[in-house]
């Protein structure tokens, strides 16, 4: 099933089942009023909504209406907890390769991760507010993961089982504020603000052969003011498979029903497939004359990201924002 959170002047919204084709809406607040809600009751919710949707698929409900994503919040409009790896180890490379710093001797055994800002989270076509040009603005294309309950020091297997949802994730960073925030010694805070996400979030077994239960299969691709900037595999070249990314994010700590645990920025080794960010292209450029050209986002610009299935049809909806000045 597909579920996504209506706008409503509330902070988390209302619940909708969303149609496969993602077309048409029902509001289910009769089953669970949010999101969260049906998460945190999973055991009861899940099962009634599951019937929502297959009701709707089958054109049933004379209720049901035109689905609009850009009356959405994000699915999940504030999160218990925000985490965020680095899956994908062809980016890390590149990007310290770029700086000239040495790679991790444990880079390849232990997934680099951060905990982000869980709240607000931005929706699909929500503006991306800055407060200049000037910090370096960027996007990175990446696939989340919604959990439910899972106790401190899961194992593998366990943290599998807690994953309930996947979404895309537009994790936004500011590249100059970067150096400070790690000077600092306490990790990323000044240069990641709110994250965005796709219009739906959608359960493992709708996927179908896209979800083997470890990893996201297929194209995901970012554009900037139409011009392509990548559409690398989500599911090739990920050396920390979901999982291993939850069961990390749970080593000393509980993760309550609602987590987001992201994938880091989505990239292949084979870099005819393009760039997940900006930075990945400008490090690139670096790499191979000296000097980046490529330039950060700049207030107006547009940016959308999505993913199709084999027939071309869109899985999650596209996160497409414009970058703003902050007010």
């Amino acid at each position: 099933m597909k579920l996504a959170t209506l706008r409503d002047g509330t902070r988390d919204g209302t619940l909708l089942v969303v149609s496969k084709d993602l077309k048409r809406a029902l509001k289910a607040d009769h089953v669970s009023p949010t999101l969260q809600a049906a998460l945190d009751d999973w055991s009861y919710a899940a099962p009634l909504l599951a019937q929502m949707a297959a009701d709707l698929d089958a054109d049933r409900p004379a209720r049901a209406f035109d689905f609009d994503p850009a009356q959405c919040m994000a699915p999940l409009p504030r999160a218990p907890q925000l985490v965020d790896g680095s899956a994908y180890l062809v980016h890390a490379e590149l990007i310290m390769a770029s700086r000239k710093q040495k790679l991790p001797d444990n880079l390849n055994s232990r997934p680099l991760m951060y905990q982000g800002c869980s709240a607000p989270l931005l929706g699909p076509c929500e503006d991306i507010a800055a407060a200049s040009e000037a910090q370096g603005i960027d996007l990175e294309m990446e696939v989340a993961v919604v959990t439910g309950d899972l106790a401190m020091g899961a194992n593998r297997e366990e943290a599998g089982e807690a994953i309930r949802l996947v979404m895309l994730m537009n994790d936004v960073s500011l590249r100059k504020l970067v150096t400070a925030d790690l000077a600092a010694g306490f990790g990323f805070l000044h240069s990641k603000p709110p994250s965005s996400f796709s219009p739906v979030a959608v359960t493992p077994d709708e996927l179908g052969e896209a979800w083997d239960g470890k990893r996201l299969r297929g194209p995901v691709r970012a554009s900037i003011n139409g011009e392509l900037l990548g559409e690398p595999d989500a599911g090739e070249d990920m050396q920390f498979d979901f999982p291993h990314l939850v069961m990390h994010a749970a080593k000393t700590r509980p993760l309550t029903a609602g987590t987001i645990v992201g994938s880091g920025t989505v990239s292949n080794r084979d870099r005819k497939r393009g760039a997940g960010c900006l930075f990945e292209r400008r490090a690139e450029e670096i790499l191979e004359g000296g000097k980046a050209k490529t330039p950060f986002l700049k207030f107006g610009d547009r940016i959308r990201i999505e993913m199709k299935d084999a027939a071309g049809r869109s899985v999650f909806g596209a996160i497409d924002q414009t970058v703003v000045e902050a007010k």
